[in-house]
Formats: C-alpha cells, structure tokens, sequence
C-alpha cells in the first residue's frame, strides 16, 4: 500500500519534504487570494460609508495683510466681505477668538468698515477667521451694508452638529465622545455651531446653525452634538454662506 505526500505532488502534507502537496498549494494560493480581495473590498466599502468632511486648511494671513470689510453679530459674528471674481455674492466668514472662545465684538464694531488679521480655519464651503486682536474701524471708508438674506425654503436635512471652528480646521474632524466634548467646550465658549449635512443643501455640505428665529442656539444644543440627526428647518444664503434656522426640539436621532 502506498501513500502520496509533498514530494510527488499529492495531497498530503509531510514536514520533512520541503513543501505542501500540489492539492494543498493551489488551495492555499485561492484562500489567500479570495482573503486578500476581501479586505481590500470591505476597505472600500468601510471607506465609503465614511462622510467625507473635505480638505481642512489652516492659514496665517501673512504679517501686515487684513482683511477689510462689515461685521455682523446675530446669530454669531460674521465679516462680510465684499464681492469679487472669486466670491460674486460676496464672502462670509465666521468669526472666532483664541482657543476655544467665540469672537468679542463690541456694539461700535458693528456696521462701519473694519479691518481684521488672524488664521483662516477652511474646510468646504466653511471659513472661519480666528482673530489676532480685535478689529479696527477704517476711518473715512465706505461701508456697504451686506445683502439681504435670500430665502431658500425649509428642509429636512439629516447630518450632524459641530463646532465651526474645530471642523473647518483646527483639529481634524473626529467621532465618538472626545469629539462630543470637544465640541461642547467650543460651543459653550461662544464659537459658532454648523450643521454638516450627509449630502449638498443649495450647494453646500456646511450650514452656521441657529435656532427657529435666527438666534444663537440654546444650551439644549449640547445634547444633540456629535450624533447623527434629522433636522427641520429654514435655509437661507448670507453672500455666500448658508444658514439653517433649525426648530432643535423636533430633532430626530437616526
């Protein structure tokens, strides 16, 4: 009776022949294959399901460079700069202070032409200026008030709450409970909320967040951050930046 193993290509494997039998290799080739593209499939398919919050981007204006233009207060500050090639319907940009602290502006800031430096945060549709110091009034300039908010209906919009300033770009975007925490500090601290949306809204992934008439949000807000949500609401366009007058107590969890 005799019996195959590695050395005559049967199917058999013998330690002391040197290598498996030809049945055990061919087996071995398609199981390491078939695992291989699995994982390389399961990636992707991981990959996709994960919401891609774009390119963040920090930049320091360079040393003496401003940026001019009219200040806003309610639902948080904005600066309004004007129109140009690049932003036709003028350019919003949220403003910030230090650390995890929203932007001081005083009543006497709002309305005339200031000038302001800093680090812009940008990250899609979103930038926020972290201002050096406070702005400074132009003397003798010119200011145009920014234009009306344009309307865009209400919707149903399903993503989830963060802090504008973090997510433009600060820190890169996280999950779980240290984003959760990290987002009620800045929130707390007076930075201003965005909701970002699991697809465009008018264009844009990225909406500043206020509640039903306009406001700043309440401290109710903390209970809904860093989880995914299905909201109602009012969109409206300020230049080029969108803005969801949210009712926060229908807010469904998904």
């Amino acid at each position: 009776m005799s019996m195959s193993h590695g050395d005559d290509g049967g199917e058999f494997f013998i330690g002391y022949a040197g290598r498996a039998g030809r049945r055990l290799r061919t087996f071995l080739a398609v199981v390491g294959a078939a695992t291989v593209t699995a994982v390389v499939l399961l990636g992707v398919a991981l990959s996709a399901a994960v919401d891609d919050p774009g390119d963040g981007a920090y930049v320091d204006l360079p040393d003496g460079a401003t940026l001019r233009g009219v200040v806003t207060r309610e639902p948080y500050p904005l600066l309004h700069l004007p129109p140009d090639a690049g932003h036709p319907l003028g350019h919003a940009l949220l403003l910030g202070g230090e650390g995890k602290n929203g932007a001081a502006i005083s009543d006497g800031l709002v309305g005339p032409m200031v000038e302001a430096a800093g680090a812009v945060f940008r990250r899609g549709g979103v930038e926020m200026l972290q201002l050096g110091d406070t702005p400074t009034i132009v003397p003798d300039a010119a200011a145009s008030a920014p234009r009306a908010p344009e309307q865009l209906g209400r919707w149903r919009i399903t993503g989830e709450i963060c802090d504008g300033k973090c997510y433009a770009g600060a820190m890169r975007p996280g999950r779980g409970l240290a984003h959760r925490a990290c987002a009620n500090l800045c929130i707390y601290g007076g930075l201003p909320p965005i909701f970002v949306a699991t697809g465009p809204i008018a264009g844009s992934s990225f909406l500043l967040l206020a509640d039903a008439e306009g406001r700043a949000v309440s401290d109710a807000v903390r209970d809904l951050l860093a989880v995914r949500l299905e909201i109602e609401g009012d969109v409206e366009r300020r230049d080029d930046l969108l803005m969801l007058r949210a009712d926060l107590a229908r807010a469904r969890r998904q």
